[in-house]
């Protein structure tokens, strides 16, 4: 069986089966009485943990990439980020529907005005307080990426504007790190480990595009210049030109 038959036969589900592992338990968990005493805050603190765990796995796609040479790595990623931008919706979902609108008073209330008023209380929420903001605006970006994330978006955007796209994917990661940093206030021990994470990769993605512009002006300078100045992970940083697949960028 070759790698790829192997990858999207058995790789690729057996994955999904695992990043649906987690909304699986809170499910099971929530009907059967086997969350804690913060019921909301479980469901709230869980799927949120899960969309910055996800949010950090898709940013590794590329580096594990570049660094491991294992090309099927990176057909992972539109499955992870999708993930994470479902853990985000569950997340953001949650505050909305089990705290802002189970917070309103039904009673002689119509449809209409109950909505203003949770636009009312959700638009509070946002401009007073910051860490809400801060992981409202981590969710609002990936919702681009979601709906852009086909091959076929990929096709009616084009390659350059597609990938320029999806660097919101960076400034998502920060966002959503800094909000549970903010959220926590006292302990930020874990908050700081996913930003230490995101840091990294970023670092990574920002020295490995040095690196290749660095190459490239020495191929373009002559054949004496380029063997001079030739990277280490020429291999890996050679283009091929073709556009990217919804899962590289």
């Amino acid at each position: 069986m070759r790698s790829d038959q192997l990858l999207r036969r058995f790789l690729k589900p057996f994955v999904f089966l695992i990043a649906l592992t987690p909304a699986g338990y809170l499910a099971w968990a929530a009907f059967t009485g086997n969350l804690s005493a913060n019921p909301l805050g479980d469901i709230t603190n869980g799927t949120g943990d899960w969309a910055l765990r996800f949010l950090c796995l898709t940013l590794a796609m590329t580096p594990l990439r570049r660094i491991s040479g294992w090309n099927g790595a990176i057909k992972f990623r539109r499955m992870l980020g999708l993930f994470a931008f479902f853990y985000g919706s569950l997340h953001f979902l949650t505050y909305l529907i089990l705290d802002r609108l189970a917070g309103l008073d039904f009673s002689e209330t119509s449809r209409l005005s109950m909505a203003r008023a949770l636009v009312a209380a959700v638009s509070h929420d946002i401009s007073k307080r910051p860490f809400i903001a801060v992981g409202f605006a981590a969710f609002a970006l990936m919702i681009p990426l979601a709906a852009t994330s086909t091959t076929g978006m990929i096709r009616r955007l084009g390659g350059r504007r597609w990938q320029a796209l999806h660097r919101l994917m960076y400034v998502s990661c920060i966002a959503a790190a800094l909000h549970y940093w903010w959220l926590v206030k006292v302990d930020v021990r874990r908050p700081i480990a996913y930003g230490v994470v995101i840091v990294a990769l970023l670092m990574f993605r920002l020295y490995w595009a040095r690196s290749h512009r660095s190459y490239s002006a020495g191929r373009r300078s002559g054949p004496e210049s380029s063997t001079n100045s030739m990277s280490p992970f020429r291999s890996l940083t050679v283009r091929s030109g073709r556009k990217p697949s919804s899962s590289e960028g």
